[in-house]
Formats: C-alpha cells, sequence, structure tokens
C-alpha cells in the first residue's frame, strides 16, 4: 500500500491529541474517517481534523472501501469485536491497549490475524518512545551489568468524581473496562518491562478495594518472573494521599540501576560504578506518533512494528496472573 487510509472506531478523548493527529501527520499515511456513537460529536471531531467522513455506525466504517486500516480506540470490552470485524473484512488492525479484556479474549484476536493474514497491532506505544529507547540501549550497552531485578511502583490519588457513580470515569465499570485503573494504566509499565527485559512467564498477585470510593480494585501487589530469571515486585494504589504520589521504576544491575518512570517522563538516572548520569528526555507532542510510524511502514513493506497481537497479549496475560487472587 502506498498510502494507508486509516479510520478511527471510537474518536474520543484518546485520539484529540495522543493519536489522532499523527495519522494525517505522518508520510504515506491519512485519516480518511472516524466513527462515534454520538453523530455530533464524530461530526465535530472531523471538522476540526479535516477528516474527509464520519459514521455513527462501526461496520459502516469498517466496510469503506476507501479504508484500509482500522484504529479501534474504543473501551476495551469493545476491542475484540471490532478488531475481529475489522480483520475479516480484511483489513489490518491497530488496538488501543489494554489488548481486550482478557488473556482469552487475545488469543481469538490472534487466531481471526493468523486465519485472515491481516496483521494486529496494539497501543504499547511507549515501545516507540525515545524515552524508552534510551534505556533500552543503557541496558544492551550493560551499563548496569547484569540484570537483577526492578521494582514497580505506581501511586495516585483519587480523582474528586470517584466516588460519584453518575460523574465517574468508565474506567471504573468493570463490565466496560475490566478492574479499574490497575487495568488502564499498569499494562504500560507491564508492556514496557516485556520490552526492555524480555517475556514475563509467572506472575501472582493481591488486589484489594481500601477506599471504598467504587467497586473495583484500588490497590494491587504483584510478584513477577522474566524467561531470564530476573525477579519483579510492583505496587499499584489509586487512593493514596496526593502527597504520597509516585511513578517509577527501578532497574538494579550487578553494576548500578536505572531509575526512570512509565508516565511522568522524569529524568532518567543512571547510578552505576562507573558513572552517574541523567537523561532528560521530552516526549512528542502526539505520544503515540512513532510508534503508528512503525506501522505504517510495516504495512507499506519497509519496516517493524515493536507491538504486536502477540507481545500485547503477553501483557494481558500477565494481568490476569495478578489479579487471580481477587
Amino acid at each position: 500500500m502506498e498510502t494507508i487510509n486509516w479510520g478511527i472506531i471510537g474518536c474520543g478523548k484518546v485520539c484529540e491529541k495522543k493519536s489522532g493527529p499523527a495519522f494525517y501527520k505522518i508520510n504515506h499515511s491519512a485519516l480518511t474517517a472516524v466513527m462515534r456513537r454520538d453523530a455530533a460529536k464524530a461530526e465535530d471531531f472531523a471538522k476540526r481534523h479535516g477528516v474527509p467522513k464520519y459514521y455513527t455506525d462501526a461496520e459502516q466504517l469498517i466496510n469503506d472501501p476507501d479504508i484500509n486500516a482500522i484504529y479501534v480506540a474504543t473501551p476495551p470490552y469493545l476491542h475484540k469485536r471490532y478488531a475481529i470485524m475489522a480483520m475479516e473484512a480484511g483489513k489490518p488492525v491497530y488496538v488501543e491497549k489494554p489488548m481486550a479484556m482478557n488473556y482469552e479474549e487475545c488469543k481469538e484476536m490472534i487466531t481471526v490475524s493468523e486465519k485472515t493474514g491481516q496483521k494486529l497491532f496494539t497501543a504499547f506505544y511507549r515501545r516507540g518512545l525515545p524515552y524508552f529507547l534510551k534505556v533500552k540501549s543503557l541496558l544492551e550497552e550493560k551499563a548496569i551489568g547484569n540484570i537483577l531485578s526492578v521494582n514497580v511502583v505506581y501511586y495516585e490519588a483519587p480523582k474528586e468524581t470517584d466516588a460519584f457513580p453518575d460523574k465517574r470515569t468508565w474506567h471504573l465499570t468493570k463490565e466496560i473496562a475490566g478492574d479499574g485503573y490497575f487495568y488502564d494504566l499498569a499494562p504500560h509499565t507491564l508492556d514496557i518491562l516485556d520490552y526492555l527485559l524480555g517475556e514475563i512467564t509467572d506472575a501472582t498477585g493481591y488486589c484489594q478495594n481500601l477506599g471504598n470510593l467504587y467497586e473495583v480494585a484500588d490497590t494491587v501487589s504483584a510478584v513477577f518472573r522474566f524467561k531470564s530469571g530476573v525477579i519483579g515486585t510492583g505496587q499499584w494504589c489509586f487512593v493514596t494521599a496526593k502527597e504520597a504520589g509516585q511513578d517509577s521504576i527501578e532497574i538494579i544491575g550487578d553494576k548500578g540501576k536505572i531509575c526512570f518512570s512509565t508516565f511522568a517522563f522524569t529524568p532518567i538516572q543512571l547510578i552505576s560504578e562507573a558513572k552517574t548520569e541523567h537523561y532528560e528526555i521530552i516526549p512528542p507532542e502526539h505520544i503515540q506518533q512513532p510508534l503508528i510510524q512503525t506501522i505504517v511502514n510495516e504495512l507499506r513493506g519497509i519496516g517493524t512494528c515493536p507491538s504486536t497481537g502477540i507481545s500485547g497479549s503477553r501483557t494481558s496475560r500477565v494481568m490476569d496472573w495478578i489479579m487471580k487472587n481477587k
């Protein structure tokens, strides 16, 4: 394909800046149509972003002959349905994270991808960001020697709307998004660890609702092991005091450590026997653009995207393992 003509299913908040503009700013890529059930909102998005067509029905967008690739940006409970529909219509798919509601759904999507021959990508866009690629290069250079362990901490204060059912985000509705903020945010961390350190082959965890603001889990603790033998721990809590907020990943080696963050893009710290250095790397305006560029390249036959259905499914499998002790 000379030009990848994209259709977006679910042109909501994530598409405004993080992903949407990338589809029409990248060379050999165009945003041809968007879909949202609310016609007024779909039309408004299309006008503001210069998109030629808009729909209120996903199937109509998928079957539009002018579109040759689909981006599924809906809440997770619809990912499997629309991804499979698109692939069966002969179109490759880029699906938001988490890839699906659970690992079993991911496997169904992969099976359809293999059966139809259509490529399946996941929106774990940190795999394309210079910030995390710098961490990867430091690890590959053995800047901290052999990797021994990794520790993750993410603490966040509750949102003002969390306690009000009529105001809270859909991320807290289990049937729509899975088990709360953990399912929304932790996948980014678990996936980038998969990219940096290799596949996680075993994990367990515990989850609780300690804040009593909503029904799903707000506190999660996990232990996981990588194929390499490296051991990791993770702590997530979404009801801490604001002053206790923390976003950190610490990778320990036998010659030092690397400290960085999943969301805050704090300066990367390298502390080793040889040197101590800081690397400040600012994320791009449209944070998904580097990864989307790799997808466009692969669809055009000139590159490879690092975030696939296979890699995305591994993260869903790890989350299932962690959340089994509910």
